[in-house]
């Protein structure tokens, strides 16, 4: 039986955020628009202060004029006073670490002409060099019990020392050739191509003296590459080692997800020693209990599998048993940290459709929520409260912080007020209905900034990549659904089957079915969302998505020629046959289609887009970047190429600067308005 659309408040603020949206403010209230979006000050590595009393972030503002991102250091008091930068330069500063005794904050900045690290006093000043090395310093964590910094190097193998691996670079720079010659995957990853080189761990004292690779005669990146940080290591208790992550680069590393934690001492006078080696799949994520008796990791236990969940183990330090930690909840944390007595361990994780903070009982395995109301950032303790950034479908981050039991919720900053002072959002609204096998899905729909009554909108229906991702309630900076209320559009996202944050059940129900149940669901959730709101015009519809969003807009093309008046195919899988040979991460094709395309073709071909273009009919925008490679801007091309055969109207939107994603301010702008540009013809009967 059929059960009728439900709707549920978006999380805790949703009440402020509805009365907020409502708020006029100086000047002629207007909708957000893609100018703001590229504007707004971005906060980020909220770091609080030893004893409590103060927060140092990064704060980021763009540079339209050097079409980049500038950041500098800010610090504002635990109650929200005294809101003032640090630093001040046209280089970037970034990662703020306090030292142990709260006398000074080491950062990174190349302001010198390489990223080195530096030091300035919290009531500000000259900041003072601290490092002075021929390579560029990355990922930089003090030690909280002695005086010890680690930090990042990229370093040439068999060079034993800095030095070397500069000589290198530099005959690389001056030679005529460009030939790179391979032996093994990876060629590229993401956005980069390999060239060798490794990401490896330093240790050396606050003084920047010499520094020791305590990963030497390691073949592997520290952190993990393209998106590990300083969240994959660890000061040991003891002051005298250091916890990391990593995987050797053998030969199987393009389709294996066997990351190890690895213990190393800080003076380099012995290798690295595995410590998971037990665990075939992902591990990582340390930190120890303040005790300096457990060392709590995150642990993946299907290998090859990117998306399984993850569980909290703890293992007596330094040596000693393993337990899981509440195994019974069904989320996939991250971002560990203990009480002050060991007693309780937080963790953010995914959970219908937000990112929340939990308490978890290090005794029980208890979990008991304690912040929501959005996507919960970056949160640590700072005395006896939490500091945390919070965004939310109708904010960009911002720092607050709260009792421990998530109480006393108070804001600290408020950086992008001026900037929206006279910007009206629309109005958010999270929704359930029953989706493929009448289980239960969740989606958010946005009205449009100047609602009103009577009218009828046109439809912007975003689908999220992934697949195993979601569409929460926070404040993205590309897929951001208030910049098309603020176009006139009804903005609805569909968390389809496949996505996080509903149980490891529900994420692994895509694999093996990526045109399966979560076409249902869109087709689904958007008939439950028109039949809800009358005020939505169905014929005027247009289906917008990237990566597997992207993928997923193919594949309505030939799967659902009817649904909608236009598409939007953004760095989108075209063939999955090509895609398996063309891309890198081997591990997510294998596991999502059941193994090698040779070994199993059936799976790659089932749900593959190429195979239906002799159903495509509906207009579609293609837009793609030369560097991704992830997705190879040859899926994008053979879109476009079967478009322009077919004789369909379609544009092609090619960034040669740009990756998987679109990071140049001057191009997020470009890329927004060919977007609305494209809506506005089809939906709204532009002239051509």
């Amino acid at each position: 039986m059929s059960r009728p659309i439900t709707r549920r408040p978006a999380g805790l603020l949703a009440l402020v955020l509805l009365c907020a949206s409502g708020i006029a403010a100086a000047g002629d209230p207007r909708g957000f628009t893609a100018e703001d979006l590229v504007g707004l000050d971005r906060i980020s590595d909220p770091r609080p202060a030893p004893d409590g009393g103060s927060v140092v972030f990064v704060r980021r503002a763009t540079d339209r004029e050097a079409n980049r991102g500038r950041t500098d250091l800010w610090r504002v008091g635990i109650d929200g006073s005294d809101l003032r930068p640090l630093t001040r330069h046209e280089a970037a500063d970034s990662s703020p670490r306090w030292r142990r005794d709260g006398s000074e904050i080491f950062f990174l900045s190349s302001r010198s002409g390489s990223s080195q690290v530096w030091a300035i006093r919290p009531d500000g000043g000259e900041a003072r060099q601290v490092t002075d090395l021929p390579l560029a310093v990355s990922n930089l964590a003090l030690s909280p019990v002695s005086d010890h910094m680690a930090f990042t190097l990229t370093v040439e193998p068999g060079c034993e020392d800095l030095a070397c691996t500069k000589s290198a670079l530099d005959a690389e720079a001056a030679s005529p050739r460009s030939g790179r010659l391979y032996d093994r995957l990876f060629v590229r990853h993401w956005d980069t191509l390999e060239d060798g080189r490794r990401s490896h761990l330093f240790v050396t004292g606050l003084d920047g003296g010499s520094p020791v690779d305590v990963t030497a005669g390691l073949d592997a990146d520290v952190p993990s590459q393209p998106f590990g940080g300083p969240e994959e290591f660890a000061f040991t208790p003891d002051g005298r080692g250091i916890v990391f992550v990593a995987r050797e680069a053998t030969s199987d590393q393009a389709w294996s997800t066997d990351f190890d934690l690895y213990h190393a001492p800080l003076d380099g006078s012995s290798p690295p020693r595995v410590l998971t080696e037990g665990n075939p799949a992902w591990d990582t994520g340390p930190v120890f209990s303040p005790d300096g008796g457990t060392l709590a990791y995150l642990a993946m236990r299907r290998p090859g599998f990117e998306s399984d969940r993850l569980r909290i183990v703890l293992r007596e330090w330094p040596g000693g048993g393993e337990r899981v930690l509440a195994e019974a909840w069904d989320r996939s944390p991250h971002g560990l940290f203990f009480s002050p007595d060991g007693a309780t361990l937080y963790a953010a994780a995914g959970d219908v459709g937000e990112v929340k903070l939990f308490a978890v009982d290090v005794s029980s395995g208890g979990v008991t929520r304690i912040l929501d109301g959005g996507h919960v950032r970056s949160a640590s303790l700072a005395g006896d409260r939490i500091v945390f950034g919070l965004d939310h479908l109708s904010a960009p981050v911002d720092l607050y912080t709260a009792a421990r039991d998530g109480s006393d919720r108070r804001r600290l900053t408020e950086v992008n007020a001026e900037r929206l002072a006279d910007v009206r959002f629309g109005e958010v609204e999270q929704f359930s209905f029953p989706g493929w096998n009448d289980e239960t899905v969740h989606g958010y729909l946005v009205k449009p900034w100047d609602f009103a009554e009577g009218r009828r909108y046109p439809l912007a229906f975003l689908i999220h990549g992934g697949p195993q991702g979601s569409f929460d309630n926070d404040f993205h900076y590309r897929w951001n659904p208030q910049v098309y209320s603020g176009a006139g559009y009804a903005a609805v996202m569909i968390d389809f089957h496949g996505s996080t944050g509903y149980g490891q059940t529900f994420t692994d129900s895509i694999t093996g079915d990526w045109g399966g149940k979560p076409l249902e669901d869109l087709r689904k959730g958007l008939a439950a969302v028109l039949a809800r709101h009358g005020w939505i015009d169905g014929d005027r519809a247009c289906a917008l998505g990237a990566s597997y969003g992207g993928y997923m807009v193919n594949w309505i093309a030939g799967n659902w020629p009817d649904g909608f008046r236009c598409l939007v195919n953004h760095d989108g899988v075209f063939d999955n046959r090509m895609m398996y040979y063309a891309t890198e991460e081997l591990w997510f094709p294998e596991w999502e289609h059941g193994g090698p395309y040779w070994a199993h073709p059936q799976g790659h071909e089932k749900h593959n887009p190429a195979r239906f273009v002799q159903n495509w009919e509906t207009p579609m925008l293609v837009i793609h970047g030369a560097l991704d490679y992830r997705v190879p801007e040859t899926q994008g091309l053979a879109a476009f190429t079967a478009l322009q055969r077919r004789g369909i109207p379609s544009r092609f939107l090619y960034f040669p600067d740009e990756s998987h994603w679109v990071l140049q301010p001057a191009n997020s702008v470009q890329w927004h308005e060919v977007v609305l540009d494209w809506l506005e013809r089809w939906l709204k009967g532009k002239p051509e």
